[in-house]
């Protein structure tokens, strides 16, 4: 399958109310139809808190069941982060759910240390690559946006786009904006980057800046400060023609992340 329609939700996030955010993706989301993946923010139940204990619970059971009742209902694939505990560890967690499918789960791999993400949350170990519809996908979690070996495509294994789910704050939008462009160039892959819009419990504003880059760095942004979704489509020819034009992967450095 050439073509890859994907869904970018960006929305506001009532600050750790579970309920609430549940109830406006779903009134969101009424519109969204004929895509084949939605990506919904970073912690698109609470916002991004560190109150990860009394939390986990609700938001991740409530979180799962909505994720896999949209799948169904758009046929599609659902994707986005959220608080998770598993053997008395927490994990800020990309789940992705396909309609027919078992979940996918990506562990974020660099916790923010000036919120002290570190001090309540364990680190992900694992690279993590999705399959579906002939495109290999590699999802990713804010913060680890400034860390460009954790995502570096292989030569030898080369996915197609990158997601990023985050809670990025307007005071630092521009490099948001600088980064993206710079993934998807220095990697040669579609990138899809989702943030969300309005204020949190810390009094951080959000402006959004939700964006699709394709392989060559131009980028197509959402509306600053609205809450909104829009779907584009991707081409995976055109992607791999252009690799074949400019085989830059080719002469990339072979390396291991231990």
């Amino acid at each position: 399958m050439n073509n890859l329609r994907i869904t970018l939700v960006q929305t506001q996030l009532a600050w750790e109310d579970v309920n609430k955010n549940i109830h406006r993706l779903n009134n969101l989301l009424i519109g969204v139809d004929d895509t084949d993946i939605i990506v919904l923010p970073e912690m698109f139940t609470t916002g991004f808190t560190t109150n990860a204990a009394p939390l986990a619970k609700d938001s991740y059971e409530k979180g799962m069941i909505f994720l896999r009742k949209i799948a169904l209902i758009k046929n599609a694939a659902v994707c986005g982060s959220l608080i998770c505990e598993e053997d008395g560890h927490y994990y800020n967690r990309f789940v992705w759910i396909s309609p027919a499918g078992e979940p996918i789960f990506y562990d974020k791999r660099h916790l923010f240390t000036m919120t002290n993400e570190h001090a309540y949350f364990n680190r992900g170990e694992r690279e993590v690559m999705i399959e579906y519809k002939n495109w290999k996908i590699r999802p990713l979690i804010c913060y680890d946006l400034r860390f460009p070996v954790w995502s570096r495509n292989k030569k030898n294994n080369p996915y197609d786009l990158l997601i990023y789910v985050a809670n990025w704050p307007e005071k630092r939008i521009m490099q948001w904006n600088k980064l993206l462009q710079a993934r998807a160039i220095e990697n040669v892959c579609y990138v899809a980057g989702v943030n969300r819009v309005g204020t949190d419990g810390n009094d951080f504003l959000y402006n959004g800046q939700t964006m699709m880059v394709t392989y060559k760095g131009d980028a197509e942004v959402l509306e600053e400060m609205k809450e909104e979704f829009r779907t584009f489509t991707i081409n995976k020819e055109e992607l791999l023609t252009y690799r074949d034009q400019f085989p830059v992967l080719n002469d990339a450095d072979d390396f291991s992340i231990l």
